[in-house]
């Protein structure tokens, strides 16, 4: 673990990632999500989970299946989606404190929107923390696990892959990361899908909280 004081570039995933999923944020987009293929199609909300499922798990995020299949406008579905009240979730003083001691550059990666990630961030209290932010609207819509939005996030931030770090609740959404020579960190948690390739060697970390996570790297750096 020595090693990552050395990191210069710390890559965070949103969702599940920079909150725990037991807080439930995600599933009020989920909702969202099951409420605009229901409304678009007129489908009852069983079949609109159903497809909702069925796209997430082959195209990488439901987005990009409603795109590909139903030419879905992109803005429109993100704007319905990311709408949310997150009021209820509680400030994270302990992320912050050990974020804020982390003086490398800091970024978020998500498959969600700059409107999403500015709502959780606020909420959780760690807005105004990092360097900048990469949504799916930089990505051009394609999402993790694709290779390409990893090598856009290198590009768009000029990071050195090699001095980088990617740290996830998918398991699966670390491979490219690996490939193009960041370390990579998986968040465990219970979700099949998030975890069922989480003992591929791709993967060099295991934690199962990150705010106690980073701070053992802060204190290793000071010591």
């Amino acid at each position: 673990m020595k090693e990552l004081t050395e990191i210069k570039y710390w890559i965070f995933d949103l969702d599940n990632t920079l909150y725990s999923g037991q807080t439930k944020v995600f599933s009020e987009v989920d909702k969202k999500m099951s409420s605009f293929i229901s409304e678009k199609f007129n489908v009852d909300l069983v079949e609109a989970k159903k497809i909702q499922k069925e796209y997430f798990y082959e195209y990488g995020t439901t987005l990009s299946g409603l795109m590909k299949k139903k030419n879905v406008n992109p803005k429109e579905f993100l704007e319905f989606v990311h709408d949310i009240d997150i009021s209820w979730l509680p400030k994270d003083k302990f992320l912050r404190e050990e974020l804020i001691k982390i003086k490398e550059k800091k970024y978020i990666f998500s498959n969600g929107s700059h409107a999403h990630i500015e709502n959780v961030t606020n909420q959780l209290g760690i807005n105004g923390l990092f360097d900048g932010a990469f949504d799916i609207t930089d990505a051009d819509f394609v999402p993790k696990p694709h290779l390409d939005p990893y090598k856009k996030l290198v590009e768009k931030f000029n990071l050195d892959p090699k001095k980088s770090i990617l740290i996830e609740d998918i398991a699966h959404n670390l491979e490219q990361a690996k490939n193009l020579g960041m370390k990579t960190c998986w968040l465990e948690n219970d979700e099949a899908f998030a975890k069922k390739d989480a003992n591929k060697p791709y993967i060099d970390y295991k934690i199962n909280n990150l705010p106690s996570f980073l701070q053992k790297i802060n204190i290793l750096r000071n010591n």
